[in-house]
């Protein structure tokens, strides 16, 4: 093969358009690195990037950008990149097809890792495309901010709050989702008042009509339901039903630890008592129905109570519905029971209008569960981000659906 047709051939791979082409190919082995020059003829003309309009070339400032990998090869383009001379907007840099202004990485590249980083940790990816993971991390947060600027909420009516553990301690960040289309649309350090209103002026700037939105799917934190009142008075509060499950499931779980100080035969059995029935092997749902029969325990009758319970989400009308809740209270409330549950009753008591509004609209936010499933275990495989920024940037990248409108 001809130096020639080598040239031509690397112009075309890269889809360079004229007047660029290749000039000049090198390899080498040793270093296992492959560099790329590209050059245009002298008199070329380019277009202002104010502009637009086709200017003389005044001088030249060399560039190097980091290219998808040749086989285990690294792989560089080097290119001298011409600033224009524009006669209305004066000496102008330009740009160039292949890459971002100020980025040192070909836009192909960029693509790649962002590929690679939304379904693996960031250290991972790095080391897979030998750059480093913070470099990634610039790249995924030039693309997040790019991507949220063109985002459009003007359609949200409906949405739900969460917040998840950003490291360890009381470090959170206040998670803001659409619910009809299953993404989050911002994130916020902070789970208090202060977070939420960050994330709702966000919103607002994004074209939605924070004051028209009908509904709020989230947890009975006191935070979000004072700042919800405050902040969106007209929307209805929906208490998400995995939120209540799970109040339910932590008082199940209180009395088992309780009476298991005096039975030891309820000892290792947690998972008896909190797994979906369904979900059971064969041989562990014969060891539930064994203690359902045989023992008459204080984690029996709580167990079912939250089988009782879990019947509610199964109902179809808000008046079977609080039907059912009623009974179910004056059920616990009548019971010589673990405090625990007394307490769980309590609870569900005073926010019983906000569970009841599941019905009939069936709003929940339970999608959230799977993206905070999803977002700790990118955090514990990156052993944590020490940049609760970095954090962020990794929930939007991972349940954004923002276009980043890649190069193909």
């Amino acid at each position: 093969m001809s130096l020639l047709t080598q040239e031509k051939l690397f112009t075309a791979a890269l889809g360079l358009d004229a007047p660029w082409s290749v000039v000049s190919v090198v390899f080498d082995a040793k270093r296992k690195q492959l560099d790329i020059y590209l050059d245009f003829p002298r008199g070329s003309r380019f277009l202002c990037p104010e502009c637009g309009d086709l200017c003389p070339v005044h001088d030249t400032m060399g560039r190097r950008w980091r290219h998808l990998s040749f086989f285990e090869h690294q792989t560089y383009l080097h290119a001298s990149v011409p600033r224009a001379k524009c006669p209305k907007c004066g000496v102008k840099m330009v740009n160039v097809k292949w890459a971002q202004p100020g980025s040192g990485f070909t836009l192909l590249f960029e693509a790649m890792a962002l590929l690679m980083v939304r379904d693996m940790p960031f250290l991972t990816a790095s080391r897979l495309m030998h750059v480093s993971d913070d470099c990634l991390l610039r790249i995924a947060k030039r693309y997040v901010d790019q991507g949220r600027e063109r985002d459009d909420m003007s359609d949200v009516t409906q949405i739900g709050i969460d917040e998840t553990a950003c490291a360890s301690g009381h470090n959170y960040v206040t998670v803001v989702a659409d619910v009809k289309n299953s993404r989050v649309l911002h994130v916020s350090k902070g789970h208090d008042i202060k977070a939420l209103e960050a994330s709702l002026s966000d919103l607002s700037n994004h074209g939605c009509k924070v004051k028209k939105i009908k509904s709020v799917c989230m947890d009975m934190s006191p935070s979000f339901i004072s700042a919800v009142g405050k902040l969106m008075p007209k929307a209805q509060m929906i208490f998400d039903r995995f939120h209540v499950m799970k109040l339910v499931n932590n008082a199940v779980d209180t009395v088992r630890r309780n009476e298991v100080k005096t039975n030891d035969a309820l000892k290792n059995t947690r998972y008896l008592w909190l797994k979906n029935p369904k979900k059971l092997t064969d041989a562990k749902r014969e060891q539930l129905d064994s203690f359902l029969a045989q023992m008459n325990t204080q984690i029996a009758s709580a167990y079912q109570m939250k089988l009782n319970i879990q019947e509610l989400w199964k109902l179809k009308t808000k008046k079977e519905a609080t039907s059912h809740l009623q009974a179910w209270l004056k059920w616990v409330e009548g019971a010589t029971i673990d405090d625990a549950m007394k307490k769980l009753a309590k609870t569900i008591q005073s926010h019983k209008k906000g569970i009841l509004n599941y019905f009939p609209s069936r709003l929940t936010s339970g999608f959230m569960e799977s993206i905070n499933s999803r977002i700790q275990a990118a955090r514990a495989k990156a052993k944590g981000y020490r940049n609760p920024n970095n954090f962020i940037t990794v929930i939007y990248l991972i349940a954004g659906k923002l276009n980043f409108q890649l190069p193909t």
